[in-house]
């Protein structure tokens, strides 16, 4: 089906080119017709706000396609972003199963598809389908492995320089190997960067500048290339 954003909305789970290995997109026969049953599709712009901190959870946001950002604000609007979610994963989890109001608020970074479950129907879904269930543990499990490295990144971290290095490891580990070093896509602005690593934008900026001069790094666009990622783990050590 045509939709706007530049994307092609799949509603077809079980045919759909984009599935992920994670949680709902690889469920057996009988929990895929379940879900397939309760779910709303829907496409998003960038910078659309699927929901925002303190709001009562109507149910959890399966990512399609795309990438949401997940942040939290300070009453004098100070913003920390906790989480880049990526296709496959499920965005506002812990609230739609506790009822608690969201913690976080989720906003696209780009055109996204988004498959909506309310949150009655996402509760019977983990009462009939243990494979459901194991799944929903992995992601509550996942999340929480992220807040510990945000942690450890905010609070821990001894320099902007060790924040910053630490962020560009990460994002390595999901990067490609080449004969140039470990290429990896940062499709964020050096804005959103400081809101992940707890640094103004400049400190971030300036950062990057260094570690190029010091040829660890290359930079072109979005793409980050990690020449020696040997050495960029010595310096933070030092």
């Amino acid at each position: 089906m045509s939709a706007p954003y530049g994307l092609e909305i799949v509603e077809d789970c079980t045919h759909c080119p984009w599935k992920s290995a994670d949680f709902f997109c690889q469920l057996a026969a009988p929990a895929m017709r379940d879900f397939e049953e309760v779910k709303y599709t829907s496409s998003y712009p960038a910078n659309a706000v699927l929901f925002v901190e303190s709001q009562v959870p109507r149910g959890v946001y399966l990512l399609c396609k795309g990438r949401v950002k997940l942040t939290m604000t300070s009453p004098d609007g100070k913003a920390i972003i906790l989480h880049i979610a990526e296709a496959g994963e499920l965005i506002g989890l812990n609230s739609a199963i506790t009822g608690a109001p969201y913690e976080l608020s989720a906003e696209t970074l780009e055109p996204c598809q988004v498959n909506f479950i309310k949150r009655e129907a996402l509760l019977r879904l983990v009462r009939e389908h243990a494979e459901i269930a194991a799944r929903v543990t992995q992601q509550i499990s996942r999340d929480y492995q992220a807040a510990c490295f945000q942690i450890r990144s905010l609070g821990l971290s001894r320099s902007a320089l060790e924040k910053v290095g630490r962020f560009l490891l990460e994002a390595a580990s999901k990067g490609k190997q080449t004969s140039q070093g470990i290429r990896t896509n940062v499709a964020l602005t050096h804005e959103e960067i400081s809101q992940i690593v707890g640094v103004s934008r400049e400190t971030v900026t300036r950062t990057l500048s260094d570690l190029r001069q010091k040829m660890l790094i290359t930079v072109k666009g979005p793409t980050i290339t990690i020449r020696d990622k040997a050495a960029l783990e010595a310096l933070l050590a030092a």
